[in-house]
């Protein structure tokens, strides 16, 4: 290959998988080991039962790959990959054609022999069927798109000195004075070197002073007891979605034989170090605002958090959580602005969240989704009330950037504002007397959790659901045909079906056939088993340990949710930086071939997905 030619092939590998997880000096090295070759139209480029010596890598055109009787098994374009199978003389399982006048990048057996020992991910990607090399896609995704890896950092390498520690029986005076001493906002209770409990400068505000405690009063009467933990090969990721999520700004890092000796302390300040925007502190903020104008305000700056955490290294499924953790404080603020307005509740309610909200999946531009349930005891007298709760709360959403819901799915409808035995009687007819528009429309209740109030109302909801839900196979069958009535947006060969018309007109949708079909599956496999899991992610786990999934076909869901939700979210964080309203339609000159690529996987895993849960549960069914 001609050296003008090997940045460019340099950098065109570094957009395909394996090769992108391969440092770029490696990539030029191997640019210049390859040779390109043309093959026209219907050159048949391996052939079954013949080895070869040569690893193939499409630059331009297209290939069809048939196995032994013929049957389609892929067909690929530009980044595809073959040969890998064939190499040392092993007989090939696969006929590759090209179908189109094409372009190859040709690599000889012991250069990527070379290559897959020095990069053990190259063999293993090859190694792995379409589905499982989505899994080293997902670990691979162009680096570009991240600026560090901050992160992925173990909590071990974020504690900066020895724990500040104190025992129950000391007093509040003497914690006092050793926090002051030490310069720190919190102590750790021991007992025999085992964490018992936490005192923080806000516990001293408002359990000591605030309630006028003497300062004799040992630590023991005023700590939180047992506290949540975190440990020290956690990372920086997951302890900011246990921090945001709780509302808390102190986790004690424990270790030892029995994970309960203090190792440490972290505060969402020690993150601020690592981000620039901390949800945790929007989070704590919201928590504290006075007026809906302050909300507004801080509503605000979710956008950059999404913007930054895209760019990081999370993952769909912990930016998911972040925006949720946000939706739920903002929420509950509003109830509680509410409530200081109206005067105290008449009687016992939940607010109840639902969709994406309640499967911690909300997103960027998510709208809301929400209703009420009220106690039984309610009397016509007290129903003006939840009808102005409902009414501060949806409008003051809308203030904060959250869209009402276009079906009109929130607690300002009637229909949405109920006692509990109205709601009972309204599952019982979704699910014994099931009508198929109906169904489609009330799908979304079954993914509910309650943000605010008395959760035992929602509980008797949540276990009703388990109970009779499996037995309704004429529901399980309407679910099962709307799950799979949204098609993944592939062709048959090769390219993305686009939307024909409106204002997304030539956008590839990634929500109604991709990451909500799986939204949907998931669904059925949780209901259809009683499973009490409501997000996507661990209703896939759990269905798979229930023996609704192979652990295989789990993982493959898996990763085909989380890979096209952050395809979207990169998406997304373009429109939020453009000062556009994020949506879920994305045009295909905007993805990458690695992109393009492995949507065509994870679809593919979707389109199966839907096809088993139509023959578990028949369409014969539906009438």
């Amino acid at each position: 290959m001609a050296d003008a030619e090997i940045p460019e092939v340099t950098d065109f590998l570094a957009e395909q998988a394996p090769f992108a997880a391969v440092p770029r000096t490696d990539l030029e090295r191997l640019a210049r080991r390859m040779t390109v070759r043309y093959a026209r139209r219907g050159t048949l480029l391996m052939s079954v039962g013949r080895g070869n010596d040569e690893v193939f890598v499409v630059r331009s055109g297209a290939v069809q790959i048939t196995d032994d009787s013929g049957t389609l098994v892929d067909r690929g374009e530009e980044g595809t990959a073959f040969g890998t199978t064939a190499l040392d003389g092993r007989p090939s399982r696969f006929d590759v054609e090209a179908i189109e006048d094409s372009l190859l990048l040709v690599l000889p057996s012991a250069a990527f022999h070379e290559l897959a020992t020095a990069h053990p991910a190259v063999g293993d990607f090859f190694s792995q069927q379409r589905a499982s090399r989505l899994r080293h896609a997902l670990q691979a995704m162009p680096h570009a798109q991240r600026r560090t890896a901050v992160l992925q950092t173990r909590l071990r390498d974020l504690v900066r000195r020895e724990p500040i520690t104190t025992t129950g029986d000391a007093t509040v005076r003497e914690a006092a004075q050793l926090m002051a001493r030490e310069q720190v906002s919190s102590l750790l209770v021991v007992d025999g070197g085992r964490l018992t409990g936490i005192v923080t400068d806000r516990d001293l505000r408002t359990r000591v002073l605030a309630a006028g405690l003497d300062s004799s009063t040992p630590v023991s009467a005023m700590m939180t007891a047992d506290p949540v933990t975190a440990g020290p090969d956690d990372i920086a990721m997951e302890l900011i979605l246990e921090m945001t999520s709780r509302n808390i700004h102190h986790m004690p890092v424990v270790g030892g034989t029995d994970g309960r000796t203090p190792l440490g302390m972290l505060t969402s300040t020690d993150l601020m170090r690592l981000e620039r925007a901390n949800p945790i502190h929007l989070v704590g903020d919201i928590a504290k605002a006075d007026d809906l104008g302050t909300l507004v305000v801080l509503s605000q700056r979710l956008p950059r958090i999404i913007d930054q955490l895209v760019h990081e290294d999370a993952t769909a499924d912990g930016i998911g959580r972040i925006v949720t953790a946000v939706g739920d404080a903002l929420e509950q603020r509003l109830i509680g602005l509410a409530e200081r307005e109206l005067g105290p509740s008449p009687t016992a309610y939940a607010w109840v969240v639902l969709g994406s909200q309640a499967r911690l999946e909300q997103g960027p531009g998510s709208d809301q989704d929400n209703a009420l349930v009220i106690s039984d005891d309610a009397t016509p007298a007290d129903l003006p009330w939840f009808e102005a709760l409902a009414r501060f709360v949806v409008e003051g959403l809308v203030a904060c950037g959250y869209p009402r819901c276009p079906g009109d799915v929130m607690a300002t409808n009637p229909q949405w504002r109920r006692p509990l035995r109205e709601w009972r009687r309204t599952f019982t007819q979704w699910i014994d007397e099931p009508v198929p528009d109906a169904i489609l429309r009330s799908a979304i209740f079954f993914d509910l959790r309650t943000v605010h109030g008395d959760d035992t109302l929602v509980e008797e909801l949540r276990e009703q659901i388990r109970r009779s839900a499996p037995r309704g196979t004429r529901f399980l069958a309407h679910l099962a045909r709307n799950a799979a009535a949204n098609e993944p947006p592939l062709g048959f060969f090769r390219g993305f079906v686009l939307e024909r018309e409106g204002a997304h007109k030539d956008t590839l949708d990634l929500k109604r056939g991709g990451f909500h079909a799986v939204v949907e599956v998931a669904r059925v496999h949780a209901l259809s088993r009683g499973l009490p899991q409501v997000s996507t992610s661990s209703r896939i786990t759990a269905a798979a340990g229930a023996g609704g999934l192979s652990d295989e076909t789990a993982a493959d869901l898996h990763d085909a949710f989380e890979f096209i939700r952050y395809v979207r979210l990169l998406h997304q964080a373009k429109q939020i930086r453009a000062g556009e309203p994020p949506d879920n339609f994305v045009a295909p000159s905007e993805l990458s071939s690695f992109e393009k690529r492995h949507l065509r996987d994870a679809f593919q895993v979707v389109r199966s997905a839907q096809q088993t849960i139509l023959h578990s549960h028949p369409l014969g069914h539906v009438t």
